[in-house]
């Protein structure tokens, strides 16, 4: 706060005093007008206040205090953020998501279920203490099922010599080596991860699974990670999954006849469960750069992976690489949208285009003095013509409080073709 000893205000010194706190409060203004909506660390702020609230309370009257009293008041609005009023329909995907999340939670349940019952006969009752393979024939092991709570995968997961496995239980009550290098962990840990992609968001990363799996021999290892182990051996049971459950979320499932090599629950179902939901699900050929943004948008928040792709320019998702990335970046667009911001608006005014290779009369003039064939020869000349536009978009969140700064992404076309995404790793 600014003491009102260092910045004393009498008559002589008034109209000094006003353009100094108006030096301040132009600064604090042009902070507002960077930030563009957004809210942080305005540095000019107390500067700028301090000393128009002592202006204000020395000369009330005075026409030139009035005015800058009046500019900070709506700076310190201005300041505040921008809002909108957010909408059911703007939230509708979240509320889609939560339904179908509940109704595969309900599916997996009774499918876990049953699979435990089918296996009745065959699951170790007991858990704990593990099977000492040294004093039990393993020939009595082999075969039987056990279902383990408290799968701490990656934090258990390590390597030994004879394959990759996950640990479960401790050294005194013994341990069970769940096998994770076959197609057996593989399969139903990738369907749950295609579950989480195309589902159900709120699941996030699981770092505690529970397995149902089947004892299949026995090995002596050291359950650690890393090339360095201090600790003994620990002669356990070998597990290869059959299914991974994730309680109140999904179930994936061994299945070797599958090219995937597993499924979660209904898996096949999903597709028309959410065909429903899509309020965009075709890109139009003649579509504009900030239509394509706003299906972009729709299509990420509405989990339409395949609308997501082919919002996507095509050189940015030819090879295996590069589709990788694409769902790296929709992993990180989906966390956005139900952790940071719940909507994103278009703002059309803000769209530039440029054309950066090929012929180009953005001002009209050389079409007026040059006929159509002769602009024809002319841009034939220069080759190919690719265009970039840059479209401007402001997130929200659940309050509808602008979330930081507008940002712009790039779209691209190519001879006046259909637009596409650029640079769709940037967030709303």
């Amino acid at each position: 706060m600014i003491d009102s000893t260092i910045f004393s205000v009498n008559d002589s010194n008034l109209t000094m005093r006003i353009q100094q706190a108006e030096i301040y409060l132009k600064e604090f203004e042009n902070e507002v007008k960077r930030a563009n909506g957004a809210t942080g660390i305005f540095r000019s702020k107390e500067d700028a206040l301090g000393r128009i609230k002592i202006l204000q309370e020395f000369a009330p009257g005075d026409p030139r205090v009035k005015a800058l009293f009046e500019r900070a008041r709506q700076c310190i609005m201005g300041s505040t953020g921008n809002f909108i009023d957010i909408t059911d329909s703007m939230t509708l995907y979240l509320k889609n998501e939560e339904n179908i999340r509940k109704l595969y939670a309900d599916k997996s349940a009774r499918a876990w279920n049953a699979l435990l019952e089918q296996h009745k006969g065959e699951l170790l009752e007991k858990l704990y203490p593990a099977p000492d393979v040294l004093h039990e024939p393993i020939e009595e092991l082999v075969g039987k099922y056990v279902a383990l709570d408290e799968v701490r995968y990656p934090a258990n997961q390590f390597m030994g010599v004879t394959g990759e496995y996950v640990n479960v239980g401790k050294r005194s009550s013994g341990m069970y080596f769940v096998k994770i290098d076959s197609r057996k962990w593989l399969g139903p840990y990738e369907a749950v991860k295609r579950y989480r992609r195309l589902v159900d968001s709120t699941m996030m990363e699981v770092d505690s699974w529970t397995v149902l799996g089947k004892i299949t021999g026995a090995t002596m290892e050291i359950p650690e990670a890393g090339e360095k182990k201090v600790g003994g051996p620990v002669y356990a049971v070998v597990v290869e999954p059959v299914a991974l459950y994730v309680p109140g979320h999904v179930l994936g499932i061994y299945d070797g006849e599958k090219e995937t090599s597993g499924y979660f629950v209904d898996e096949d179902e999903v597709a028309a469960i959410k065909e429903s939901w899509y309020t965009e699900k075709t890109v139009p050929e003649d579509v504009t750069p900030e239509r394509l943004v706003e299906i972009f948008r729709q299509a990420i928040k509405e989990k339409n992976y395949e609308l997501y792709a082919d919002c996507i320019q095509p050189e940015r998702r030819k090879n295996p690489i590069q589709q990788d990335l694409m769902l790296y970046f929709w992993d990180l667009h989906q966390e956005r949208f139900h952790g940071e911001y719940v909507h994103a608006e278009v703002q059309p005014d803000a769209t530039k285009i440029t054309v950066v290779k090929g012929y180009s009369d953005e001002s009209g003039l050389e079409s007026f003095f040059l006929s159509a064939e002769e602009q024809q020869s002319i841009a034939a000349r220069y080759g190919e013509k690719v265009e970039y536009a840059s479209v401007q978009t402001v997130a929200f969140d659940s309050h509808g409080k602008q979330l930081g700064s507008p940002v712009r992404r790039n779209l691209i076309r190519t001879n006046g073709g259909r637009w596409y995404v650029r640079d769709y790793e940037i967030r709303f």
